[in-house]
Formats: structure tokens, sequence, C-alpha cells
């Protein structure tokens, strides 16, 4: 196997759960950037801004700036802006601050994240209007759930972009994890081939399976919402399914 020359990773569930960092991974990060190995911080998180994610990497002690973060709803405001669309926010309340732009007319464009407390059915339906009336519908993300602070697994934004699809009978224009745009946004920033790179996640689907469909490796890790029997449900299947972020880690630097 090649060596890899840069590592996309994970956040939530692989690197921290709520405010406290999952077993050695803060240390595991340093051991990556002390072995000259380039990484960025990509994760399908749509209820905090990137400004929230850079300063939580910050309190736990990990090096990082703005730019190593690659987010759903930056994305999304690029499309947006691209193609001269005016949003529709379906979202979070605390992610509004990564959308600076204001509305320019009707809205034609319905961006769907985790909107947490925000979803009702009078949300929810008002997309839907749009949506059936011609409006571009952008989902952040579609995963089906994450491993809350509680311990407990919670609705992730999938269930929903799934419950608009079928009213709407329209698909979703995906921009996060697992399209292939948004994996090869941070390939492209590194600056190293889809080949010698590794994604390092705890969802089978949007993080192992994604990376594997744009060129990676993908490497799953049994923290977060890992359940048993996970890496069994794809195929490919995983490049290697390791315990957590340490592992992971020592595992590359090996092939290195």
């Amino acid at each position: 196997m090649p060596p890899f020359a840069g590592v996309l990773l994970d956040l939530s569930g692989v690197v921290f759960i709520g405010d406290e960092p999952i077993g050695d991974s803060v240390a595991s990060i340093r051991d990556l950037r002390a072995h000259g190995i380039p990484l960025r911080f990509v994760t399908n998180t749509t209820s905090k801004p990137r400004r929230a994610l850079l300063d939580k990497l910050h309190r736990l002690g990990i090096e990082a700036a703005d730019q190593d973060i690659f987010t759903p709803a930056t994305a999304a405001r690029n499309l947006l802006r691209e193609r001269g669309l005016s949003p529709h926010l379906v979202v979070h309340p605390d992610l509004l601050e990564d959308f600076d732009m204001q509305p320019e007319g009707t809205a034609n464009a319905v961006i769907l994240g985790d909107a947490g407390r925000s979803f009702s059915y009078q949300a929810l339906n008002e997309a839907f209007r749009l949506i059936d009336a011609g409006a571009v519908f952008i989902a952040l993300a579609r995963n089906r759930s994450f491993r809350d602070s509680d311990g407990q697994l919670s609705l992730d934004a999938g269930p929903f972009v799934a419950a608009l699809e079928f009213a709407s009978r329209r698909d979703a224009l995906l921009v996060g994890k697992p399209s292939v745009s948004f994996y090869a946004a941070a390939v492209t920033d590194i600056g190293t081939s889809s080949s010698e790179t590794v994604m390092i996640g705890d969802d089978v689907e949007s993080d192992v399976a994604g990376a594997l469909h744009a060129g990676m490796a993908g490497i799953l890790v049994r923290t977060g919402k890992y359940k048993e029997g996970d890496e069994g449900r794809v195929d490919p299947a995983p490049t290697a399914t390791l315990a957590d972020l340490r592992q992971a880690v020592d595992w590359i630097l090996e092939q290195k």
C-alpha cells in the first residue's frame, strides 16, 4: 500500500463528543503533524458555525486555522453565489452567521440542515411549498444520526431531507459528505491526489463509503455513532476498521 500524503478527519464522534475529546485524539493529531502529514477537518456538522468549531478545536489544544475546516455551509454559500440564488434557510439559528449574504428577491433555493429545535411542521411545510413550486433543493447533509452530548443517538438532517424529497418528489442536491465535490475541494486544498489521501470517520456511509467512492482510502473508527457490524454494511468495505483515532493514526504512520 502506498504511503498516505494527506488526511481528512471527521470531527464529532472521532475527535470529540460534545465538549470532550475522545481518548487520545488530541495527541494523535499532533503526531500526524509531527510526521509532516497535512490534514483538513471535514465535517457534516450543520448546527454550529465554522467559528464555533474552530474555537472548540483551540480549546482542546488542537492547532487549526479557519481554512482548515470544510463544512457544508461553506460549500452551499459558494454554490448560491455561483448560481445567483436567493436562499430560504431551514437551518439551526447558530448557523446563520455562515450565510453572510442578504437574500435578493423571492427565495428560489431551499437550504436544509440540522435545524434542531427549529424543525416544526410549519418550517418543513413552508420549505416543501417552495420546493414544490420549483425552488432548488440543497441539502447540507443527509446523515441519519449523530452521537449527541448526552451519549445517545439523535436525529440528524437526513431524515428531514428524506421527508421533503418524498413529499416533493424531488431529489436534493447534496453539498456535504459524501458528495464527491465536497471531498475533492478538501483534497485539492491539501495538495494531494485522492489515491494518496485517507479519510477517518465514524459514519460508515458518509465518511467511509463516500471517501472510497471519491477514490480515497477510508478508515472507520469504532467511536461516535459506530454500531457493531457497520463495517459490513458498505461495499467495498472500509480500508481498515479500528478502535479509535489513536489506532487510525498509528496505522497510517505504519504505512508511511
